[in-house]
């Protein structure tokens, strides 16, 4: 991965914790408009497009993105269908699903099995 890649990614994820912090230490800044709805959107997206392996990047950013949306607007309808609204439940939330979905990764990746070249012995039908 480039270096530039990684400092962006890096910039992304402070962002995206301090939009939460914000939210959970309940701060009123200017900076909370822009950084709340950004960790709400891109921590959920972060967490499926881990979980998608060996897919175009289009097609990833696309169901990421997606799923993102998804999972908000979920959040939200039961929400308020138990007149639950808060913020802070909303982001604490949205964090321990991104959470749940990171350790889901780590375990898939450990189990995933090792790819066999097709012309080899151990690869052939018979």
């Amino acid at each position: 991965m480039s270096r530039s890649r990684t400092i962006a990614k890096v910039v992304l994820a402070v962002a995206c914790a301090a939009g939460a912090v914000l939210v959970l230490a309940d701060v009123e800044t200017p900076a909370r408009m822009v950084l709340a709805p950004l960790f709400m959107l891109v921590v959920p997206g972060a967490a499926i497009i881990g979980l998608l392996r060996d897919r175009d990047p289009l097609s990833t950013l696309t169901v990421g993105a997606a799923a993102s949306l998804a999972i908000n607007v979920l959040l939200a309808e039961a929400m308020l269908l138990f007149n639950a609204w808060s913020p802070r439940a909303g982001v604490a939330t949205i964090g321990v699903l991104g959470f749940f979905l990171l350790v889901i990764r780590l375990l898939y990746r450990e189990r995933a099995p090792s790819t066999v070249p097709l012309n080899s012995a151990a690869g052939r039908r018979r």
